[in-house]
């Protein structure tokens, strides 16, 4: 006796499967330069990795007894290997019924991230579609309506707080599919191919009458900056080279630790531009990337958010093979000040590093919270506390490298004064409770208005500050613990990250304060 019969119609239904929405509609998506779902799942993952669950599940019609026709359901599922490490991966089917919902079978979405939570294991999402109730054509069929049930999301919100979770938009992705989007520690768009939004065209221009296209109301010109989306890429390939490079820097999940490569880089590489890269004149600003690349193992760094919250620059790298999460300020941005979108840019950031347990290293040369009547209006202050109560609830190891200025609350908060968090000082340090040639016509209002020629007061009140502003004599009252060459800053990270890493795994575990996207 045996089971060849089964196993062959299993195959032939798998087969029935694997052609999706059908030629025209396979080629209709591909004709919009798109991958198609098993195309995607193919490129990204190593190859022959890919185990599916749920082939076969899909919409059947039968006639007594007899399977007259079948759609594949328009999302897929499982598990595969990623640069050798294991991981899950959900994607939508446009093909089938535009990646709607009412496309699907709820239950392979849902075990999708049950299995990445319970397994823990990284999930990247290639989300496709609506993900949502998909058309009120529903309605008509089932003869009834719903109160929405976002499904899997109890474990969506857990994930965040366990395993790495990637999402990439490929396509035009509206309501639930936009949700699942941006619930990821990463998340990414494709030039031209990608759109996001709450809700579509056609629903925006009978809601609140916007005519708009899809890419005028959820395309890259709008989301580059919005903060709902981390990175944009050119290509679906970029897409997949920009989640690979991610994953690369986090542990699988909470439990571990990061994982160290071999790196061929000198950890006491130093860099002789370091020492003239700062301009004398602290009113010039100077790129600060350039300097980073300096520092870290060459080729390692990967930014995250480069056009949101520009000021504020954030990514992962490398010491000595050795993931770290960086912050830096661009002086070229608001002069680096932080902003609304800079503190929420920290703050996400900061708690993602803190959740995996990745040490952060935070190059400061910050003014300050911004000023002014708009920064007012939109509640600065309020993002900035909490910005700067990330840093102080990370328990990750952290480092602060001061290249130029610390002002203000927003220049204090950048690393937690009170907990042994190392600093070191570049000798372009400049300091304290407001800068110096704003501070003085405050302090000295009355003086000033009272003296025949305010113009000389001001230069000589000035002048007597320079030499009291100097890092040397803060360094004396051991207001700054070292003040070193900028060139020693590589070799002196490197050292610090051994003994970070050090001190790690009794940080393993999740955080009581879960992360949210």
């Amino acid at each position: 006796m045996s089971w060849q019969k089964e196993i062959d119609e299993l195959r032939e239904r798998e087969k029935e499967a694997y052609k999706m929405g059908g030629e025209e509609n396979v080629e209709r998506h591909r004709s919009r330069g798109k991958l198609d779902v098993r195309e995607r799942i193919k490129r990204l993952l190593d190859e022959e990795s890919f185990h599916e669950f749920g082939a076969i599940a899909g919409k059947t019609v039968y006639e007594n007894g007899e399977r007259k026709s079948f759609t594949p359901a328009n999302f897929l599922y499982g598990t595969g290997r990623l640069n050798g490490r294991k991981v899950v991966i959900g994607a939508d089917d446009f093909t089938v019924r535009g990646g709607a919902a009412d496309g699907a079978i709820r239950g392979k979405q849902i075990k999708s991230e049950q299995m990445a939570h319970e397994l823990q294991l990284p999930i990247i999402r290639l989300v496709d579609g609506t993900g949502g109730g998909g058309s009120v054509k529903f309605l008509d069929i089932e003869g009834h309506t719903y109160v929405p049930v976002n499904p899997a999301w109890d474990y969506v919100v857990k994930n965040m707080g366990v395993v790495p979770v990637v999402a990439a938009c490929l396509g035009s992705v509206a309501g639930l599919g936009a949700a699942r989007v941006a619930a990821s520690h990463f998340s990414i768009m494709v030039e031209e191919t990608s759109q996001l939004f709450v809700a579509g065209p056609q629903i925006v221009n009978y809601g609140v009458g916007q005519n708009l296209t899809k890419e005028e109301l959820g395309g890259v010109q709008v989301h580059r900056s919005s903060g709902a989306i981390d990175n944009v890429v050119k290509s679906e390939d970029e897409a997949f080279e920009h989640i690979r490079k991610f994953l690369s820097y986090l542990p699988s999940n909470v439990y571990e630790l990061p994982p160290v490569k071999t790196s061929q880089d000198d950890r006491n590489r130093r860099e002789e531009k370091l020492i003239s890269v700062i301009p004398k004149n602290r009113r010039r600003p100077y790129k600060i990337r350039p300097i980073l690349e300096m520092i870290f193992d060459k080729d390692s760094i990967f930014e995250m958010g480069k056009y949101y919250g520009g000021g504020t620059v954030t990514g992962f790298a490398r010491l000595d093979g050795h993931p770290v999460g960086f912050l830096a300020n661009d002086p070229f941005i608001g002069g680096g000040g932080l902003t609304v979108e800079s503190c929420e840019k920290i703050e996400r950031f900061v708690d993602m590093c803190n959740t995996f347990h990745v040490p952060i290293v935070n190059f400061v040369d910050q003014p300050g919270l911004v000023i002014g009547l708009e920064a007012e209006k939109r509640g600065t202050i309020r993002k900035g506390v909490r910005a700067i109560a990330a840093i102080y609830q990370a328990t990750v190891p952290m480092i602060e490298i001061i290249i130029r200025r610390v002002f203000g609350v927003g220049g204090a908060g950048m690393s937690n004064g009170h907990g042994l968090n190392l600093r070191y000082a570049w000798p372009s340090g400049d300091w304290g409770s407001l800068p110096v040639e704003g501070g003085i016509q405050v302090a000295y209002r009355r003086e000033l208005e009272a003296s025949d020629n305010p113009q000389a007061l001001l230069e000589e009140l000035a002048a007597n500050m320079e030499s009291v502003r100097s890092p040397l004599r803060t360094a004396e009252a051991f207001g700054i613990e070292e003040i070193i060459d900028p060139r020693d800053t590589r070799p002196l990270l490197c050292e610090w990250i051994d003994d970070a890493y050090r001190l790690l795994p009794e940080h393993l575990g999740s955080k009581s304060h879960t992360m949210r996207p």
